[in-house]
């Protein structure tokens, strides 16, 4: 006969063991919390934008062949602006302790389809440094251009600024303490029905109905220890015979 579980079950198993869902819960969002304010280093992000656009003289119209050429170099110059070539200049401009491949982990290119406007995106645990790296990374490549690629056109539209109250934009610790509460109560209900699985002990005489499908019939009570009396004077049940010449009463 196939086991059927009802909602009501599932609800005893977790009201059953409600406290520990509720504590693993706790314990996940405190761990994450500490993590995020007190173990992680914050990490700030600046962007500079660099527009690539061919020179057009007093009788050049622009066309869609130019504007479609500007685009395809997009993806030339994103793969440029990371190589050492210019990010070795970059390091020595700034000196900067780390190598080319440790700054262009730190650098990310992106721009926008059919867009002759490239992004600069620059993570760094300083906000200031964060800001250097992108517009001396902009400026750099502006000038390596014309010798790599034998065009000039490229320019910076516009270049990253340091706010006043810069936020990191990593740790989230409120983003992080979700997902921990999140996974904290998915880890303490999968463990609730695991251990209820595990128990196969007979607690009620519903256990027993549903395990043997039959109904119970009586139960034994559990009869607790009489505790023993004390100084209570015991009768004196001996008898004593009287002496020759005695009467009872005597």
């Amino acid at each position: 006969m196939e086991e059927t579980i009802s909602l009501r079950e599932l609800f005893a198993v977790l009201r059953k063991r409600l406290w520990l869902i509720v504590l693993i819960t706790i314990i996940a969002a405190t761990v994450s919390a500490v993590i995020s304010f007190f173990v992680l280093t914050p990490v700030y992000e600046s962007k500079t934008q660099i527009l690539v656009n061919q020179a057009k003289n007093d009788q050049q119209l622009y066309s869609n062949q130019t504007v479609q050429t500007n685009v395809q170099l997009i993806n030339t110059y994103n793969d440029i602006i990371t190589s050492p070539v210019i990010l070795d200049k970059v390091i020595k401009e700034l000196k900067l302790d780390k190598t080319a491949g440790d700054l262009s982990s730190q650098i990310q290119v992106t721009s926008a389809q059919d867009s002759q406007v490239a992004q600069i995106v620059v993570q760094d645990t300083s906000a200031k440094r964060a800001a250097d790296i992108a517009n001396t990374t902009a400026s750099v490549f502006q000038k390596q251009v014309p010798k790599l690629m034998n065009v000039d056109n490229v320019k910076v539209l516009s270049k990253a600024a340091l706010g006043e109250n810069s936020s990191p934009v990593k740790p989230q610790p409120l983003l992080n303490v979700a997902i921990a509460i999140v996974v904290g109560l998915m880890v303490g209900v999968g463990l609730s029905f695991l251990l209820e699985y595990l128990d196969n002990t007979l607690k009620t005489e519903q256990d027993i109905e549903n395990i043997l499908e039959l109904p119970v019939m009586g139960v034994i009570t559990t009869i607790k220890d009489v505790p023993k009396a004390t100084n209570v004077q015991r009768p004196d049940l001996t008898a004593r015979v009287p002496q020759r010449g005695e009467t009872f009463g005597s």
